[in-house]
């Protein structure tokens, strides 16, 4: 009896699953790396220790030839373009390298590329201290080389690209969950790229039918909504645009003291980057931080670094003309 093709909800739930399993591995990799090097190394090599993380699931699962655990859960086994024997290692090879590394590739490329476009000569003096050798090193000194070679008009011009670009990836994406929707096949970019679609190995199922009609329902719906997503999209780029540079502009402001003939103090520093304070922000709790390192450590833990204190990001308060 031939095996029948997943449906949208079997895909959708398998992926979950292995969200939540990976999650995990994330979570406990962090910890133990915060453990063990320290929080200021933490979160300077927080999205490589993620990615070893992700590689390491997909390495002990389909690399080698294995359900991964969301799979198993729903019961369905991957199949190359022919649907009649298992994807061979060139194309798990691939799925693995589009869906792990090619989105931590493109995050680090952009966030180089909007770095050089937008910092000034103290920012790159900041930046040229970090790492002594990483991919980000390797991407930030392409990114120099690039923007080298353009004017000054040319490279506001190219500002908002990286913007643009950040925009157009995550449109691309519900792009391709709304075709998903639609064609029952291919929930992520990466298989489709390597060719890996889905069979059931648990029998026929007598709603099928209907699940995959109300999913194509849910892609014309999901049509509807990125039309207009894009449109807003459209109208809201000038006034990002016009925000950024406003921000650029307050940040690149430092407050000056004048000259004395008595020692200048020390500068307040941050006890995550270790470093002179820059862009003074408090937590509820009273604690102060730079804006970039409290910023990066809500993205994982919402809590004071110092006394633990939980919280939500957005009560972060920055503060102005503070030294």
């Amino acid at each position: 009896m031939p095996l029948a093709p997943a449906n949208q909800a079997q895909l959708i739930r398998s992926s979950q699953k292995d969200e939540f399993y990976r999650s995990l591995l994330r979570n406990s990799a962090n910890e133990a790396c915060q453990s063990v090097a320290g929080s200021k190394h933490w979160l300077d090599w927080r999205r490589e220790v993620e990615l070893l993380s992700d590689l390491a699931y997909y390495g002990l699962t389909t690399l080698s030839g294995y359900q991964t655990l969301g799979e198993e859960y729903v019961g369905i086994v991957q199949v190359d373009p022919s649907r009649r024997q298992i994807p061979s290692r060139a194309r798990r090879c691939l799925f693995v390298l589009c869906h792990a590394f090619v989105p931590y590739l493109l995050e680090k490329a952009l966030v180089c590329l909007e770095n050089e476009l937008e910092g000034g000569p103290e920012t790159r003096r900041r930046q040229t201290t970090s790492r002594a050798w990483s991919l980000e090193r390797w991407l930030r000194r392409a990114a120099q080389r690039a923007v080298g070679l353009l004017t000054e008009r040319q490279r506001k011009a190219c500002q908002p690209a990286v913007f643009v670009i950040q925009q157009s990836v995550a449109l691309l994406h519900r792009l391709h969950v709304a075709l998903f929707y639609v064609s029952s096949s291919f929930y992520h970019m990466s298989k489709r790229a390597a060719g890996i679609s889905y069979l059931c190995v648990t029998g026929p199922n007598a709603d099928d039918s209907s699940i995959r009609s109300s999913y194509r329902l849910l892609g014309c719906v999901s049509f509807l909504q990125l039309l207009v997503t894009l449109s807003l999209q459209l109208n809201n780029l000038r006034q990002r645009q016009r925000a950024r540079q406003e921000w650029q502009i307050y940040r690149s402001l430092s407050p000056r003291h004048p000259a004395s003939s008595s020692s200048t103090p020390r500068p307040a520093r941050c006890i995550l980057c270790l470093e002179a304070r820059r862009n003074s922000t408090c937590t509820p709790c009273g604690h102060l931080f730079c804006w970039e390192c409290i910023a990066e450590w809500c993205n994982t833990k919402a809590e004071c670094p110092l006394c633990r204190e939980k919280f939500l990001p957005h009560r972060l308060v920055f503060l102005r003309n503070y030294s």
